[in-house]
C-alpha cells in the first residue's frame, strides 16, 4: 500500500496516509498534514490545501513531539527542513481557529442552537442534532442532565468537548457559552473530525482528556 492509498467503498473514497513517525497507515481524518515553506520551515496545514509535498503525522501530541525532537520531518522530506519547538502549539491553534470558524458558520446558517434549555428542546425535535457542544471547563451537573435528556429521547449525538467556554464564546459572539448543539450536515461532520484531532493534540493540563465524554457542564441560560 502506498503512502497516499485510497479505499473505494462504492460511494465515498476514503483516503489514507502513512504517519511519518509511527509508520501507521490511517485515514487522513486521524492525521494532520504539514508542509515545508519556501524557507524550509515546517508549517501545519490542517485544511490540507497548501502546495507542496504533504508530511502526515498522527493527530496525537506525543507523535508530533517525537516528529519534532527526532527530526522525522527532515527524513521524510529528504531535505533540510526545520520544525520549530512551537509547532504543536501552532497546530493546535489552527485547529481551534478552524473549529470555531465552523461553529460561527453553523450559527449564521441556523444550524446551531445555544443554551441548555434550547439544546434540550432540540433533542426533543424530530430531527435531533448530530453534535452536542460542551465547554471543557463547564460543570458536571449540566452534563449529567443533558445526558439524561438525550437518553430519554433516544438521542446519541457526538459530544464535542475540547473547546473552552472562552473559545466558544468568542466564536459565537456571546458570553459564557457552555452548551450548544449542531444539526446534521457537512459542518457537523467536519467538526466531529476536527474534534478528534484536537483532543489528540491538546495537553491533558488544558482541561481536555482523551475521553470524548469527559466534558463538564454548567447552565448558561
Amino acid at each position: 500500500m502506498t503512502e497516499d492509498a485510497c479505499l473505494d467503498d462504492g460511494k465515498d473514497r476514503l483516503r489514507e496516509r502513512r504517519c511519518i513517525v509511527t509508520g501507521e497507515i490511517l485515514p487522513d481524518a486521524e492525521l494532520v498534514r504539514f508542509v515545508a515553506g519556501p524557507d524550509g520551515a515546517i508549517v501545519p496545514d490542517v485544511e490540507a490545501v497548501l502546495p507542496g509535498r504533504g508530511l502526515w503525522v498522527k493527530a496525537e501530541r506525543g507523535a508530533l513531539e517525537r516528529a519534532i525532537a527526532k527530526n522525522h520531518f527532515a527524513r521524510a522530506a529528504k531535505a533540510s527542513v526545520v520544525a520549530g519547538s512551537d509547532l504543536a502549539e501552532r497546530t493546535e491553534r489552527q485547529l481551534v481557529k478552524r473549529m470555531t470558524s465552523d461553529l460561527g458558520l453553523a450559527r449564521r446558517a441556523a444550524q446551531l442552537v445555544l443554551g441548555f434549555d434550547n439544546v434540550v428542546r432540540a433533542m426533543e425535535a424530530k430531527s435531533q442534532p448530530a453534535v452536542l457542544v460542551e465547554a471543557s471547563d463547564g460543570s458536571a451537573d449540566g452534563r449529567r442532565k443533558l445526558g439524561v435528556a438525550a437518553h430519554a429521547k433516544g438521542a446519541a449525538p457526538f459530544v464535542l468537548d475540547c473547546l473552552t467556554s472562552q473559545e466558544l464564546s468568542l466564536a459565537l459572539g456571546r458570553e459564557n457559552v457552555v452548551h450548544a448543539a449542531v444539526k446534521s450536515g457537512r459542518l457537523a461532520e467536519r467538526l466531529i473530525v476536527d474534534a478528534g484531532r484536537l483532543k489528540g493534540l491538546r495537553r491533558a493540563a488544558s482541561g481536555n482528556t482523551a475521553d470524548a465524554n469527559a466534558v463538564r457542564h454548567e447552565r448558561d441560560e
